[in-house]
C-alpha cells in the first residue's frame, strides 16, 4: 500500500541578529524625537548619528551571516523612515523651524515626504539599478546634514531662532536632493575584506584624526560636501558629454 507523506510546514520566523541592529536604529530615531521635545538637541543629533552607524551594520551582518530576508528588507526601510525621515524633520522643527510658522512645518514635511518617496523608489529599483551609484541623495546623509548642523550650532552656542531660515533651506534642500535624479557614489563596491593599499590605511587613520578634532563640524561638512557632489558631478558629466559631441565629426 502506497503511503503519502504530508508536506512539511515551512518554519516561519525572523533572523534575530540583523533585526536587532535594525531595531536599535529604530529606537535611536525614536529617542531623537523624544530628546528634541525635551530641548536636548545635542542628544537628538547624536541619536540620529548612532542610527546611521547601526543602519550600516544590519545589512552587512545579514550578508555575512547569510540571513537576508524579505522581512528584514521591509523592516529596514520602515526603520529608515523613522530614523532618517521623521526624526530629523521633527528635531529640526523643534529646534528652529517652529519659529517660522507654516513655512517651518512645510519645510519639515518636504523632508519627511521626500524621504518616504526616496525609500519607495529605492525599493522598487533593487536588482535593476547600478549598485555603484544612488539615484538621489540617500536618506542617512540627508539626515546627517540636519543632525550634524544642529549639533554644530549647539557647540558654538547658536540658537535655532537665529538661523531658522537657514535651517528651513537646508531641511527642504536636503529633501529635494533625495528625490532628485542626481547620481551619488554609493561606495558599495569597496571590499572591506580584501587587501587595500597601505596609503589607504594611512588616509583612513588621518581621516579619523580629523574627525576627532571637532566631530560635529567635520561630520557636518562631510555630509554637506557629499550632498553637493551629486549636482557637481552631474553638471561635470553633462559638460563632458557636450564637449565630446562637439569634437565628433558630423555625418
Amino acid at each position: 500500500m502506497d503511503e503519502t507523506q504530508a508536506p512539511r510546514k515551512t518554519r516561519r520566523g525572523i533572523y534575530l541578529l540583523p533585526n536587532l541592529f535594525t531595531t536599535a536604529a529604530l529606537f535611536a530615531g525614536f529617542y531623537a524625537v523624544l530628546s528634541a521635545t525635551q530641548g536636548r538637541f545635542e542628544a537628538a543629533a547624536i541619536a540620529i548619528l548612532s542610527a546611521q552607524f547601526l543602519d550600516g551594520f544590519d545589512g552587512r551582518i545579514a550578508r555575512l551571516t547569510n540571513t537576508q530576508s524579505a522581512f528584514g528588507a521591509e523592516y529596514d526601510s520602515l526603520s529608515d523612515m523613522v530614523a532618517f525621515g521623521v526624526a530629523p524633520a521633527l528635531v529640526a522643527y523643534h529646534w528652529a523651524l517652529g519659529e517660522l510658522g507654516k513655512v517651518g512645518w512645510l519645510a519639515a514635511f518636504i523632508f519627511t515626504a521626500a524621504a518616504a518617496l526616496r525609500l519607495a523608489r529605492f525599493n522598487t529599483q533593487v536588482g535593476t539599478a547600478d549598485k555603484r551609484y544612488f539615484q538621489g541623495l540617500a536618506s542617512p546623509p540627508a539626515a546627517a546634514i540636519i543632525a550634524m548642523g544642529i549639533w554644530t550650532a549647539q557647540e558654538f552656542g547658536i540658537s535655532g531662532q537665529d538661523v531658522s531660515w537657514l535651517a528651513a533651506f537646508l531641511t527642504a534642500g536636503a529633501g529635494l536632493l533625495m528625490v532628485s535624479n542626481f547620481r551619488y557614489f554609493s561606495f558599495k563596491q569597496i571590499n572591506l575584506q580584501g587587501r587595500v593599499p597601505f596609503l589607504l590605511a594611512v588616509a583612513m587613520m588621518l581621516g579619523f584624526a580629523v574627525i576627532f578634532i571637532h566631530p560635529p563640524l567635520v561630520l557636518f561638512l562631510m555630509a554637506l560636501t557629499y550632498a553637493v557632489s551629486g549636482p557637481v558631478w552631474t553638471l561635470f558629466r553633462l559638460k563632458s558629454n557636450r564637449d565630446r559631441r562637439r569634437r565628433e565629426p558630423t555625418a
